[in-house]
């Protein structure tokens, strides 16, 4: 590209006594493509933030992988226990009791999840006993018959640490009145808080020991819960085991536990892809016209250009370069705008929901309460190409206009 190409590209950037039309046209496009961009960034780091902060909660709350069996029920446990440790990728295993059932306190009646855990051995699995508010996930200790509560399931029964309540369990006993369900006295020690609903509103925690007694498992327990050395490698980590594992025994992980969910966040994620691209479009289509108005202004240009030399490639370098500095400037501004928005999001989320004094994220609707941000500069790098790129096709067609403009005729009128 020659010298005098990319500096008249540049001057017909600027405005003119004659044109401030389509300076403002161009002010316009490079606006557009500026928001487009700020908007596709810290859309996309958005969504990664909330990936990344719903599995690292889940995470927190629930093993890496479980082994279960069918019905619910292992009898010989301890084998299993062993082969599952043995795998070079299990940092920690232990077995578990899970079950449903009913807490009842006062005129309250909630249904729970109830799981039976060794305190001692969950501590190296999850992350639970960094989540208890009240109490202490040690004081679950067994034939005591203590429970630990999510926050918003004690506060939705109206009990407090120290209180005892009624758990209510479908596997029922004989009687002359007929079938009665299992009632079990449980003294409340504990409270946690992982910070996601389906977890602070319907789990409940009790020693394995009284949850065998509850469920009238004796030895036997419902499965073996595993933290990995890697949680990317669960997958992998889960098939191995599998076919280590008898026939009545399965390995679940907690991709496969959560797929529907991650799946459709991905899903979320390119769509939002696809429909903020459009912003970048219509901008792009701002271009084209500022490039064909420009091209309509500046055709007695064009010719002079051409009478002093210039060849039609020339001429059309010289609409490319202005349609590309439009296209670059907006992506630059876009780009730092995004990233400087994604990164303050913390504080630029709440000083809004102060400023209308409204909340962007309600807990019972939403999994977390917080906007959260996860800024990945490959994807930074990959929506300002395209950006780029678009912004380049849009200056083709009204470059390759100017480039076929005869002298003669456009200097006829003039």
């Amino acid at each position: 590209m020659q010298p005098y190409e990319f500096f008249i590209g540049l001057r017909y950037t600027r405005a003119k006594k004659r044109n401030h039309f389509i300076s403002f046209i161009s002010l316009i496009s490079m606006l557009g493509m500026a928001l487009g961009v700020m908007a596709l960034i810290v859309v996309l780091s958005v969504m990664n933030g909330f990936q990344k902060e719903i599995r690292e909660r889940m995470l927190g709350a629930s093993p890496h992988l479980e082994v279960v069996a069918d019905g619910g029920r292992m009898n010989n446990w301890q084998p299993i226990l062993d082969k599952v440790t043995q795998h070079p990728q299990v940092a920690a295993a232990a077995p578990y009791v899970a079950g449903q059932g009913m807490l009842s306190f006062g005129q309250s009646v909630q249904g729970v999840m109830v799981r039976g855990i060794a305190p001692a051995q969950e501590t190296a699995i999850t992350e639970l006993s960094n989540k208890i508010t009240s109490g202490a996930l040690a004081d679950l200790r067994g034939g005591e018959f203590g429970i630990v509560l999510g926050t918003d399931l004690a506060r939705a029964l109206g009990v407090r640490l120290g209180e005892k309540i009624m758990l209510i369990t479908p596997q029922g006993q004989i009687t002359p009145a007929g079938m009665m369900p299992r009632l079990k006295q449980f003294r409340v020690v504990g409270i946690f808080e992982i910070g996601m609903a389906p977890y602070d509103n319907n789990l409940a925690l009790i020693n394995i020991s009284d949850a065998q007694k509850l469920f009238q498992l004796g030895d036997a327990v419902t499965g073996i819960s595993t933290r990995l050395r890697d949680v990317d490698l669960a997958p992998k980590v889960s098939r191995e085991l599998q076919r280590q594992l008898p026939d009545d025994l399965y390995a679940n992980d907690w991709t496969h536990q959560n797929s529907n969910y991650f799946r459709a966040v991905q899903m979320e994620k390119k769509m939002m892809f696809i429909i903020l691209s459009l912003i970048v479009a219509v901008a792009a289509f701002n271009i084209v016209s500022t490039l064909v108005m420009a091209v309509t202004d500046k055709q007695a240009d064009i010719a002079i250009l051409r009478t002093l030399g210039a060849s039609p490639r020339s001429i059309m370098k010289i609409f490319i370069v202005q349609g590309v500095v439009i296209g670059v400037v907006g992506t630059l501004l876009g780009g730092i705008g995004g990233i400087v928005l994604a990164l303050n999001l913390d504080v630029v989320v709440p000083f809004i929901e102060h400023l209308f004094g409204m909340r962007f994220l309600a807990k019972d609707v939403y999994y977390i309460t917080e906007l959260p941000s996860d800024l990945r500069y490959h994807e930074v790098a990959l929506v300002t190409g395209i950006s780029f790129l678009i912004s380049l096709l849009a200056t083709l067609y009204p470059s390759y206009r100017a480039s076929q403009t005869q002298p003669a005729e456009a200097l006829r009128y003039e």
